[in-house]
């Protein structure tokens, strides 16, 4: 199987198999996931987008684990997002590089060490405005 082929079967797999449920049950205000609100750069369509993030004081930080051009990422430095965590909606203001060190102590353990053990080193704070 060519590796093009690979990649669109995987990215199938996580937009209709695991995204779908994983919206619906974070927009309810379960489980550990938040999403990303965000609008598409050129077409203008609203996304969400699930993700886990840890808590930095009264920010975020998110783990890039697809690397920083994904699609969220760009949308939310172009045009804003919020991020819906545990029912409540926080407005993002700027999203900046977070260094390695801080992000994994932000996500704490044992996922810091599956952090560390899967060599992640891409993280952002996403500083959330005042209301």
């Amino acid at each position: 199987m060519a590796a093009g082929t690979i990649k669109r079967t995987w990215f199938w797999l996580l937009k209709n198999a695991i995204n779908r449920p994983a919206i619906a049950v974070t927009r309810r205000g379960w489980g550990p996931l938040s999403l990303v609100r965000h609008t598409g750069r050129r077409t203008g369509t609203a996304y969400e987008t699930p993700l886990l993030l840890a808590r930095s004081g009264p920010h975020f930080v998110a783990e890039l684990t697809y690397g920083p051009d994904v699609a969220w990422l760009r949308n939310a430095q172009a045009g804003g997002c919020t991020v819906l965590h545990r029912g409540a909606e926080h407005r993002i203001d700027r999203i900046e590089p977070y260094r390695p060190e801080d992000g994994l102590r932000a996500f704490g353990e044992p996922a810091a060490t599956v952090l560390r053990l899967a060599r992640r080193r891409e993280f952002r704070l996403l500083y959330v405005g005042r209301p």
